[in-house]
């Protein structure tokens, strides 16, 4: 019984310092993103409970800086993927090319390989290209070849899509939904 004031101490400390990092976080975003706090906050839940995010809407909502501004503050990378109708999985998730000096196929990683990731316009993809990121998603690695790769932690997809009705849009697999 002696040991549980100290535990409990020592988890009261735990939760201090992870909420003022977090609250430098929020202040650093803020600093750059006003207007926005719901997709503040969502986003960071995302990032800490390893979630994605979906956000369905017009262009101008300051998602693209949001993310932008998340990784430099969390001074983890980001990339932008602008989905389109000729993407092709290995545009998102890298390839093998050839050497030809060393005569040997090397991976050269794609876009996917980020901390943080925004996924415009993800409903222009065709369904091989959502799949691609779909197991990034869930599974946290890409497959290029026969090799398969860890993605960096922490992993976070920030995917926007235009309405359903808008021309040159899939629908979204469930599975991918619920990501």
């Amino acid at each position: 019984m002696s040991g549980e004031p100290r535990l409990r101490s020592r988890h009261t400390e735990v939760v201090q310092q992870a909420s003022a990092t977090l609250r430098r976080v929020v202040y650093g975003i803020k600093q750059v993103i006003v207007g926005q706090d719901l997709m503040i906050e969502r986003m960071l839940v995302a990032l800490l409970a390893r979630g994605h995010i979906l956000i369905e809407g017009v262009p101008g909502l300051a998602k693209t800086l949001a993310v932008k501004t998340t990784a430099r503050v969390i001074t983890c990378d980001f990339h932008r993927i602008q989905f389109t109708p000729d993407l092709v999985p290995a545009d998102l998730i890298g390839t093998r090319i050839y050497n030809q000096q060393t005569a040997t196929f090397e991976t050269e990683p794609g876009p996917l390989f980020a901390h943080l990731i925004l996924a415009d316009e993800i409903n222009r993809a065709p369904a091989k290209v959502q799949s691609a990121l779909l197991e990034a998603m869930q599974e946290r690695q890409v497959t290029i070849g026969k090799q398969t790769f860890r993605l960096p932690d922490p992993f976070l997809v920030l995917a926007t899509q235009n309405p359903i009705e808008s021309e040159g849009t899939y629908p979204l697999p469930e599975a991918q939904v619920d990501r």
